[in-house]
């Protein structure tokens, strides 16, 4: 089968990686003038892995569409509809199957990306989306790992899921699209709450933080029409450990740094996602008091560490 993976960065070059590595035809698409794509074409390489010389290189977007029966889109978040708008320039490109490997919410509109997807491509789209734990440094080195995929038809997710399973990550079927989006994005933010706990030398609150963030975003899910349960699968819980604990997780290094005031140079997606989740909150009328604190800290500069131990030393209440 032939592969495209639009986005050159750590994730989306792992993608090709491994793409390639299941047996299938792969293309990397990334940006004219693209410095991750001109490192790959001069060294077959990155601070984390080697690409096959199989692997084609393009930055002609209609190339790479063309070239693929499964196209995976792997950029930041906020990039997706711009993307999709180009997308839609292209002939026969609603024939191809699109993966999402991003785990994000659309800032300015509070959107899920598959509905950023559709919205500009046309609600019969096939898309699905690729979630769940998972780092790059880990995968090289043979650690195997479960994720998950899922779409609104189970043909596509049963494609997708056939045509990536291995010994090296095993797949599950995702049966709720709202709450695995919802919770993969989400997870980033829990992250950054993790790291900020870190920074601040209240490690040992990211228990409490795990606890209370499951049920702060299940609250949300339900709201919005998922399945609650979904949070405690792996586009959320399951995605704790590779982001509450891991050092490679840059949601994490961004909490942490951001409360040292440490210039951080990486993309954290969770800081764009909590201007979603203000937008949600208001929406569905849910209380998001852990995103909302960060909230106030990033974007209102309110102290980190009393912010903090507000949030979790709040007035008495029942658990559950």
């Amino acid at each position: 089968m032939n592969i495209s993976v639009l986005g050159c960065g750590r994730w989306g070059t792992f993608l090709a990686w491994y793409a390639n590595k299941v047996g299938h035809n792969v293309c990397i698409w990334g940006r004219e003038g693209s410095g991750n794509l001109l490192q790959l074409k001069e060294n077959r390489k990155n601070e984390y892995l080697s690409i096959s010389e199989e692997i084609k290189l393009t930055n002609s977007l209609e190339d790479a569409v063309s070239f693929a029966d499964i196209i995976i889109i792997s950029i930041s978040a906020q990039q997706l509809r711009n993307l999709a708008k180009q997308l839609l320039l292209i002939s026969k490109v609603q024939e191809k199957i699109f993966v999402l490997c991003m785990k994000g919410l659309e800032a300015t509109s509070g959107k899920r990306l598959s509905q950023v997807f559709k919205e500009e491509l046309g609600s019969s789209t096939n898309v699905a989306v690729w979630l769940g734990p998972g780092h790059v440094q880990d995968f090289v080195r043979d650690i195997p790992n479960c994720m998950v995929i899922g779409s609104e038809n189970i043909e596509v997710t049963k494609t997708v899921v056939n045509a990536f399973n291995s010994d090296l990550i095993r797949f599950y079927y995702g049966q709720d699209l709202v709450g695995n989006e919802i919770g993969a994005a989400t997870k980033n933010v829990m992250g950054i709450a993790a790291g900020m706990l870190d920074g601040v030398n209240y490690t040992s609150l990211k228990g409490a933080l795990m606890a209370r963030g499951t049920r702060e975003i299940s609250r949300l899910v339900r709201a919005m029409g998922g399945n609650d349960i979904t949070i405690y699968g792996l586009s959320h819980l399951g995605d704790y450990e590779a982001t509450l604990f891991s050092p490679f997780s840059n949601n994490r290094r961004f909490g942490e740094d951001f409360v040292g005031e440490r210039k951080f140079t990486k993309l954290a997606e969770g800081v764009a996602t909590l201007e979603a989740l203000r937008n949600l909150s208001k929406q569905y009328d849910v209380e998001l008091p852990i995103c909302n604190a960060l909230y106030e800290v990033i974007f209102n500069e309110k102290c980190s560490e009393q912010t903090l131990l507000d949030l979790f030393l709040r007035p008495v209440k029942f658990e559950f």
